[in-house]
């Protein structure tokens, strides 16, 4: 595709990009209405909005996977008609992409995944010089301030990292002349906040060296740290764009979502009067030794640890897919049939796994399939399904839990993240669980999403669910959970509750870094607040040592 004009300011540098009255329909939804704004040069740019605001589309646009209806795009003061956009035109005219999924291969090295996107001026049919690649490879390495060898194998480099080599090979050609944008598409949703800070450092990096970066997260205090200003989009228009320095967390929860911020509530009724649910007595799988936990009744239990520390592995356990080493672990004081799921949901276990899309629904079915399939009893009458009361109750739980979609038989691959968590979700809920296993529910869901799923966590809760919750991000557990427990090294390490229930001591946890100053620890005596009469005592009775 061509340039179709120019900008006729010449002495105002034009911007990385202009977008003018971009436009897209699908079938009867416009996904974008006119949509405006500029990216500025050597600048880190937030594009903001939640699920189904056309962020997405806006993005596919500039990739060239999709053609948009009517508008243009300025790229570096030319201007080109945003109905013929390819793949191709967005590597030609200086876009390039990383999405949250890197597209790195695992088992080659460092040099071998740059030279599958590049022949690095190898001749056709000509053998390769591992020599020259490897030369080549390190000196983009070091423009990038990247501290990995070419020939380390791509399974061995820390998340972050890889992320960060994603961005080297998309701007090898481009590092020396600080030219091309950047477009970085929930880099950061999967990592946790150590390493998810090394690649905002490195945002930081770049747009110094003259790159655009465009980028995109559901972690508000991500946005608020790395961006220098911001465009907000709403059903598919343009809210706004203004300077990041204007923006809190309350008025970017406001554009995005059109309403103020909802604050998070706990339990009105205290849970250390509740029965206890889960208790595990000295339990132990894969790394996790000695694990004494209980969470009763109406209680939401987070767990903070990074990844590796187990505590996917524990909830993974508690669900029977992986068998526990020893101890012992009970539900209403029943014990937990080991690695047996189909027995963990007949005893009223639900959990939804970190990995929506692989392991937690089956994408290329509809809605409805996905709602049924842990129920497919209450529709078999011996002959067949019953098909019209499955649709029916299917549009039921749509209605009830707010999930945006057009109907029971749309694929689950077509919706935004925030409604496949919505569905995933639904579908255990309304079995009524006794134990409700939730892995990184919110990682990649926008902020209104997020409060709609820890409004639904918190519902179960009042209704006598047990939660145990893993996630990443210290903000979650503190807006989610009653108390937190830290998982580090094998072992429980501390938790917190009441006041002592913060970002900080959140991430502490997550260290290991144990108990707050003047608290007892955890092989001392059993964890837990001080005052049992307002917050609920401790249900973790580690084994003294």
């Amino acid at each position: 595709m061509t340039a179709v004009g120019a900008a006729q300011s010449p002495r105002t540098p034009a911007p990385a990009i202009r977008v003018n009255a971009v436009s897209k329909t699908f079938g009867g939804t416009r996904a974008l209405r006119d949509v405006s704004f500029e990216v500025p040069r050597a600048s880190v740019h937030a594009l903001c909005g939640g699920n189904g605001s056309g962020k997405s589309t806006l993005i596919k646009i500039l990739a060239g996977v999709h053609q948009a209806d009517s508008g243009t795009i300025e790229i570096d003061g030319h201007v080109h008609d945003a109905t013929r956009t390819n793949p191709g035109w967005a590597g030609s005219n200086g876009l390039y992409f990383v999405h949250q999924a890197v597209g790195t291969f695992p088992s080659m090295t460092v040099a071998e995944n740059f030279a599958v996107s590049s022949t690095f001026g190898a001749r056709s049919l000509a053998p390769v010089s591992w020599r020259a690649l490897h030369r080549r490879v390190q000196k983009v390495l070091e423009q990038f301030e990247i501290d990995v060898s070419p020939k380390t194998i791509m399974a061995q480099v820390p998340p972050a990292t890889r992320t960060m080599i994603a961005v080297a090979r998309a701007l090898q050609y481009e590092a020396e002349a600080g030219r091309g944008t950047l477009v970085l598409d929930e880099p950061t949703a999967s990592l946790p906040a150590e390493e998810a800070q090394a690649v905002l450092d490195a945002m930081r990096g770049y747009a110094r060296r003259g790159h655009a970066v465009v980028f995109v997260s559901h972690r508000l205090s991500e946005l608020l740290a790395v961006s220098d200003s911001a465009t907000f989009l709403r059903d598919g228009q343009h809210v706004r764009t203004c300077d990041a320095a204007d923006l809190d967390e309350s008025s970017l929860v406001q554009l995005i979502t059109g309403h103020a911020p909802i604050a998070p509530s706990r339990h009105a009724v205290a849970t250390h009067q509740a029965e206890v649910r889960l208790r595990l007595e000295n339990f132990a799988v894969g790394s996790l030794d000695d694990i004494c936990l209980q969470v009763r009744a109406g209680e939401v239990v987070g767990i903070a640890g990074l990844l590796g520390s187990g505590r996917s592995t524990l909830l993974q356990s508690l669900f029977g897919v992986r068998p526990a080493r020893g101890g012992r672990a009970t539900l209403d004081g029943v014990e937990l049939t080991a690695n047996d799921v189909p027995a963990a949901i007949r005893g009223g276990i639900a959990y939804v796994p970190e990995d929506r899309a692989g392991q937690a629904a089956f994408a290329e079915l509809s809605v409805r399939a996905n709602l049924s399939a842990p129920s497919l009893r209450r529709y078999w009458n011996r002959v067949w399904l019953r098909r019209a009361a499955e649709r029916s109750d299917t549009q039921g739980v749509i209605e009830r839990y707010k999930i945006k979609v057009d109907g029971p038989e749309a694929y689950f691959a077509t919706m935004s993240g925030g409604n496949q968590q919505k569905v995933v979700l639904a579908r255990w809920l309304e079995l009524a669980p006794r134990l409700l296993l939730l892995d990184e529910p919110t990682q990649g869901v926008d902020i209104g999403a997020r409060t709609a799923i820890h409004q639904l966590v918190r519902q179960v809760a009042a209704a006598g669910t047990a939660v145990l919750l893993v996630s990443s991000d210290p903000q979650e557990l503190v807006d989610a959970c009653d108390r937190v427990v830290g998982v580090h090294s094998g072992r429980i390490t501390g938790e917190a509750s009441g006041a002592d229930l913060t970002v900080r001591r959140c991430t502490e946890l997550g260290h290991g870094l144990g108990a707050p100053s003047g608290a007892r620890t955890p092989t001392s005596r059993a964890l837990g607040p001080r005052t049992p009469a307002t917050h609920p005592p401790t249900s973790m009775e580690p084994r003294t040592s």
